[in-house]
C-alpha cells in the first residue's frame, strides 16, 4: 500500500487525444496514490493552426509534435494561473512513479517554502542529472540547480506560471518546451530546484516507450543507454563530486 496524496491541488498529464495506451499507463500510476488526473487534449497536431502559429517565432523550426507539446504545456499553466493554485504538478504521460512518490510532494511541498516564490520543483531525473553529492545535506531534498531537468515531472505554483506566460508573450517560443523554459527561468531568475533523490523517470528516455517527438533507437537499445547514462551520472561520479 501507498501512501496517499493530498498536498496537491491539481495533478495535469500532457497528452495526446489518441494514446490511450498511455492515458491507462499514467492513470495507474497515480491511482497507487489516490489521484485522478486531469489531462491536456488542447492542441493535438491536428488543433494547430493560426491560434497556436501566434505563440512561435516564424518561421518556426519547431516540428508539429513538438509544436504541441509546447502548447499542451502553456495549457497547464494557463489552468494553474486561472485557478491560483499555489502547488500544481505538471506531468507528461509516459512517466514512472516510484513507490517514494507521494511521500516526496509532502516533502517538496514543505521544503518549497522556503525558497522565493519564482521557483519549480523537478521531480524526475531528466538527462540524468545528480545534485553532487558533496552539495547534498542530511534531510535536505531541495537543491537549487542552474538548470532544469525536462518537462516531464515538475511542480508549480501560479506566480512562477504567470511569469513564464509573460515571457512568451513577449518574446514567442523558438526551442523545444524543456530549452525554452530553461532559458525563461534563468532569465527571469525563476530557481529551478532538483529533488534528490528522483522519484520520476521517463518512460521514454528508459526504453519503456517510444518517443513520440524525437526520433530516436529502439527502446531496447535507449533502455540499455540510459541505464548506463544513469549509473555513470548517480554514482561513478559522485565519487569525486
Amino acid at each position: 500500500t501507498h501512501a496517499m496524496i493530498q498536498e496537491l491541488e491539481q495533478v495535469y498529464v500532457i497528452n495526446v487525444r489518441s494514446f490511450e495506451a498511455r492515458r491507462r499507463h499514467v492513470s495507474a500510476q497515480l491511482a497507487r496514490f489516490g489521484v485522478e488526473p486531469e489531462f491536456i487534449h488542447d492542441w493535438d497536431i491536428a488543433d494547430l493552426g493560426d491560434d497556436s502559429a501566434r505563440w512561435f517565432s516564424q518561421p518556426c523550426a519547431l516540428s508539429p509534435a513538438q509544436q504541441s507539446c509546447c502548447m499542451k504545456h502553456i495549457t497547464a499553466l494557463q489552468r494553474i494561473v486561472a485557478r491560483r493554485q499555489d502547488n500544481a504538478l505538471i506531468l507528461e504521460d509516459d512517466v514512472l512513479l516510484s513507490n517514494d512518490f507521494a511521500e516526496a510532494i509532502s516533502i517538496a511541498t514543505r521544503e518549497r517554502r522556503q525558497f522565493a516564490p519564482l521557483h519549480v520543483v523537478f521531480l524526475g531525473n531528466g538527462g540524468n542529472f545528480y545534485t553532487p553529492r558533496s552539495r547534498r545535506q542530511p534531510g535536505q531534498h531541495l537543491y537549487r540547480a542552474d538548470k532544469g531537468r525536462f518537462g516531464d515531472s515538475y511542480m508549480i505554483n501560479a506566480q512562477t506560471a504567470q511569469a513564464r506566460l509573460e515571457w512568451i508573450g513577449q518574446h514567442l517560443l523558438s526551442r523545444p518546451i524543456d530549452n525554452q523554459f530553461d532559458a525563461i527561468d534563468r532569465e527571469l531568475g525563476i530557481e529551478m530546484l532538483w529533488y534528490e533523490d528522483p522519484v520520476v523517470e521517463q518512460g521514454s528516455k528508459n526504453g519503456t516507450f517510444q518517443s513520440q517527438i524525437e526520433s530516436d533507437p529502439p527502446p531496447w537499445l535507449k533502455g540499455v543507454l540510459f541505464g548506463w547514462e544513469k549509473l555513470r551520472r548517480k554514482y561513478l561520479y559522485q565519487l569525486w563530486r
